[in-house]
């Protein structure tokens, strides 16, 4: 399974967990599966059938630049962060 970590950002769904193991062989299919485990979490990850402006996401390191059809595989890291401005 894959293991994601969480930004804090998302504390409201998780209770503050920061890591968690999930099936999925797409980040779609990631997500949904946090989804089941933090009911709601989804929404606040993906917009419109896109990921959402305030969220960037890596798997093993690099951008998930395919976004929602991004591959995940069974040992890969997904890391979900908040997306910084600036100006």
């Amino acid at each position: 399974m894959a293991r994601v970590t969480m930004p804090l950002l998302f504390e409201q769904f998780t209770g503050g967990e920061r890591h968690r193991e999930v099936s999925g062989a797409s980040l779609a299919e990631v997500i949904g599966e946090l989804d089941k485990a933090y009911p709601g979490i989804a929404s606040s990850i993906v917009t419109g059938g896109r990921l959402a402006p305030i969220i960037k996401v890596t798997i093993d390191g690099k951008l998930a630049v395919r976004g929602l059809d991004s591959p995940v595989a069974s040992t890969s890291e997904v890391c979900l962060l908040p997306s910084m401005g600036g100006g």
